[in-house]
């Protein structure tokens, strides 16, 4: 059984996807209708732009989703699209990837929702209040402990259950600094401050999850085709006003990702398929998983792999 799963935030570089859409009619009408639906050149910043512009957070998510749907509309149109899929799972911004690959929204709306999301999420909290940190070498209940007890009278979570050994806390800057000495008094291997521009995935996030749910509330969403599995469930969901109160919980709740590939294991995933930019989630799932096989897809060439492989 395989499961698509999409990235998220992190991923982007400059170039990516232009090779899909020169190779695939397909993949380039993603990339023209997200320009559409926006009312500008992301693509030409996608493929000839400064990467400081578009890690922009309002950038950023947009252009990874452009970059996953278009990956999946080549292998849709080498007949490996979601025919060959049983569940769909994105990290963080790549949930609306997976919701606008199964029909649950158009691509025009996710494009503009994650605009929103990303401007909304940047907004939230004046720089240099907030941060993030990864915290390497302790588990989720640990790193939540530590969180915790780093808090003290501040925000500080554990925002992103990422693999056994990868989680990533977020809140206020001091409390996320105490967090990083904790952990290490606690035996974490590493734990760093992260290069993020607003501390997501925490109570700080509140703002933006009130402009969200404004912004879902405007949008049409439908049943997904294939279950997508939800980062805040950690299972599989596909009633829609169900998805819509999840995507507003998303914004401060925590990214279940090491939960939601056990679900996939448990229902039977044996094989997952990274669709768009990078390989970081394909890492993440063999440090969860060894037993599921991994490919990662975001050019013609690995396309090319996947095909020489069902013909072998």
């Amino acid at each position: 059984m395989r499961a698509f799963v999409f990235p998220g935030q992190g991923a982007q570089t400059i170039g990516m996807g232009q090779d899909l859409a020169a190779s695939y009619p397909a993949a380039k009408a993603v990339f023209e209708e997200v320009d559409d639906a926006l009312g500008r050149d992301l693509s030409g910043l996608i493929w000839d732009g400064e990467i400081e512009t578009l890690t922009l957070t309002a950038n950023a998510q947009p252009a990874l989703m452009a970059t996953s749907l278009a990956a999946l509309r080549a292998l849709q149109a080498e007949g490996l699209g979601l025919e060959t899929a049983s569940f769909l799972a994105g990290h963080s911004l790549g949930e609306y990837s997976a919701l606008a690959a199964a029909g649950a929204m158009t691509i025009a709306d996710t494009a503009r929702l994650l605009r929103i999301r990303g401007s909304a999420m940047q907004e939230a909290v004046p720089v240099g209040i907030g941060a993030m940190a990864a915290i390497l070498g302790l588990d989720f209940t640990a790193v939540t402990a530590v969180a915790a007890a780093a808090a003290q009278g501040e925000v500080c979570q554990a925002a992103n259950d990422n693999d056994p050994g990868q989680v990533v806390v977020s809140g206020h800057k001091a409390a996320v600094e105490r967090a990083v000495d904790l952990a290490k008094e606690a035996g974490a291997k590493r734990a760093v401050l992260l290069p993020v521009s607003a501390p997501f995935h925490c109570a700080l996030m509140q703002p933006a999850a009130d402009r969200m749910a404004h912004a879902l509330a405007e949008v049409e969403i439908s049943a997904p085709s294939v279950p997508v599995v939800a980062n805040v469930r950690a299972s599989a969901v596909s009633d829609p006003e169900l998805i819509r109160s999840l995507l507003v919980e998303q914004v401060t709740g925590s990214v279940r990702w090491r939960e939601s590939m056990s679900y996939l294991a448990a229902e039977g995933v044996t094989e997952v398929w990274e669709v768009g930019a990078g390989k970081a989630l394909s890492g993440m799932i063999r440090r969860i998983d060894q037993a599921i096989a991994c490919q990662a897809i975001g050019s013609p060439e690995d396309i090319a792999k996947l095909q020489g492989a069902a013909g072998a």
